[in-house]
C-alpha cells in the first residue's frame, strides 16, 4: 500500500503562500477586469486580494471555518456594491474558492495525497496536473452554463437582460420551453429522433454484442484487422463516413421502393436507422469487449458440460455477467444517434427530421432562443444517460470483484 503523510510542516508565507495565492487570485482579476475593459487592473487588485486572503488564512488557522466565512461574504458584499446579484454570486462563489486555497496552502495540505517519498518538484507537478485537468474541466462545461441560463431569458434575445444579470423575476421566463414543447415545428423532430435513436440503438447493441462476444474468441482469425473495421466509423471523419453513407443508401433506397414498393418515407427512415446503428456499434463493441476482460471463460464450459446449449449459455451464464457493459454501450449508442446531425442531413429527407437537424436549421435560418431551450433539454438528457452509465460502471466493477475507480 503507498504510504502518504499525515501531517506536514507549515510553508513560507511570503515565500509560497501568499506568490501562489496572488498568481491564483490574478486570474480571477483578469477575466473580471476583461469585463469593464481592465484585465491588467483586475489582475492587480485581485493579487492583491489574493496577498490579503493568504496573510489572513496564515494568521488565524484556528479559525478556519469563521474566517471562511467571513471572506466570502465580505467579496458577495464587494460584488454587489459594485455591481449587481450576479456579481455578488460571483464574490461568493469566488470567495470560497480563494478562502479553501489559501489555507489549503497555509496548512500544507497539498502534501497529503502524494506518496511520502515524493520530492517538492515531484509535489508540485502532482498539483499543478490536477489543477489543469481541473481547468480542462471548466472551460470543456463552462460554454454550457450560459446556454442552459439563457433558455430562461425572458426576452428573444442571445444576449443576458440587465433583469437577468439582477436576477429579477421579470427577466425569466418558460415562453421558450413552452414554444420548445408546444409547437409541431419541435415536437415533430424529437418525436422522429425518439424513434430512429431506439431502434438504432437496438440494432447496435444486438450486432455490437455478437460482434464482441465473437471477436474475444482467441481462435478467430484475423481479430484485428476484423476490430479495426468495425470500430472505423469512430474514426473516420464524420463527414467522410456521410459521404460514404449517401451514395451506399441512396441506390439501396431506390431498389426497395421501387422493388418492393415501400413508401419513401418508410425507406427514409430506414436508411437513417441503419446509418445511425452502423454509428453506434463500435462503441458497443469497445464497451462489451472491456467487460469480456475480466470474463470468467470456465463458466461457459460449466455450462455446457452440463448439456446447455450456446443460446442458453449465452442468456443465463454470460450476459448477465456482461450485463452492465452491454448497457453502457447502449447509452453511447442512443447518445451518439440522438445528438447526430452530419449523417441524417446526407441521409434522410425533411420527413425524417431530426431534433439535432431542427437545430441546425433554426441557426441557419432562424435565430431563436427556443434553439436554447431544446439544447438545454438535451444537455440535461445526456447528463442522465452518462451518470447512468458510471453507476453502471461501478457496478461492473464490484461484481468482477474491483474497487470502483
Amino acid at each position: 500500500m503507498t504510504a502518504t503523510i499525515s501531517t506536514t510542516s507549515r510553508p513560507d508565507l511570503f515565500r509560497f503562500t501568499m506568490p501562489l495565492m496572488a498568481a491564483f487570485a490574478a486570474m480571477f482579476g483578469f477575466v473580471g477586469g476583461n469585463m469593464v475593459a481592465q484585465p491588467w487592473l483586475g489582475a492587480l487588485v485581485g493579487a492583491i486580494i489574493g496577498c490579503v486572503i493568504a496573510w489572513v488564512a496564515e494568521t488565524n488557522l484556528s479559525r478556519r471555518t469563521t474566517v471562511r466565512w467571513a471572506i466570502i461574504g465580505v467579496l458577495g458584499l464587494a460584488g454587489l456594491v459594485f455591481g449587481n446579484v450576479g456579481t455578488a454570486i460571483s464574490g461568493v462563489i469566488i470567495g470560497a474558492i480563494l478562502s479553501w486555497g489559501a489555507y489549503w496552502l497555509a496548512t500544507g495540505q497539498y502534501g497529503t495525497s502524494v506518496p511520502i517519498y515524493y520530492t517538492a518538484k515531484q509535489t508540485l507537478w502532482h498539483n499543478t496536473f490536477k489543477f489543469i485537468c481541473g481547468l480542462i474541466f471548466f472551460f470543456l462545461i463552462a460554454p454550457l452554463v450560459p446556454v442552459m441560463w439563457l433558455s430562461f431569458n425572458a426576452q428573444d434575445f442571445f444576449t443576458f437582460t440587465p433583469e437577468m444579470l439582477n436576477f429579477e423575476a421579470a427577466g425569466y421566463s418558460l415562453k421558450h420551453y413552452r414554444d420548445f414543447l408546444g409547437t409541431d415545428e419541435w415536437m415533430v423532430p424529437l418525436k422522429n429522433s425518439l424513434i430512429i435513436a431506439p431502434i438504432a440503438t437496438i440494432i447496435s447493441v444486438t450486432l455490437g454484442t455478437l460482434a464482441a462476444i465473437g471477436l474475444s474468441q482467441s481462435h478467430v482469425p484475423g481479430r484485428q484487422a476484423i476490430m479495426a473495421i468495425l470500430i472505423s466509423p469512430m474514426i473516420v471523419p464524420l463527414i467522410i463516413s456521410a459521404t460514404g453513407m449517401f451514395f451506399f443508401y441512396a441506390p439501396l433506397g431506390n431498389w426497395l421502393e421501387a422493388s418492393l414498393g415501400l413508401s419513401q418515407s418508410f425507406v427514409g427512415f430506414v436508411k437513417v436507422i441503419l446509418a445511425h446503428a452502423v454509428l453506434g456499434i463500435p462503441f458497443v463493441i469497445i464497451t462489451v469487449t472491456a467487460t469480456l476482460v475480466g470474463f470468467d471463460r470456465s463458466l461457459t464450459r460449466a455450462a455446457a458440460s452440463m448439456g446447455s446449449d450456446p443460446v442458453r449459455t449465452f442468456f443465463k451464464v454470460q450476459m448477465p455477467l456482461i450485463l452492465p457493459g452491454v448497457i453502457s454501450g447502449g447509452l453511447f449508442a442512443f447518445i451518439t444517434s440522438f445528438d447526430e446531425v452530419v449523417v441524417v442531413l446526407f441521409v434522410g429527407s425533411a420527413q425524417q427530421q431530426t431534433l439535432p437537424w431542427q437545430m441546425f436549421t433554426g441557426l441557419r435560418e432562424q435565430i431563436s432562443p427556443t434553439i436554447l431551450a431544446a439544447a438545454t433539454v438535451l444537455v440535461v438528457f445526456s447528463i442522465l444517460l452518462l451518470t447512468t452509465v458510471e453507476l453502471l460502471r461501478r457496478r461492473s466493477e464490484r461484481l468482477r470483484g474491483l474497487t470502483p475507480a
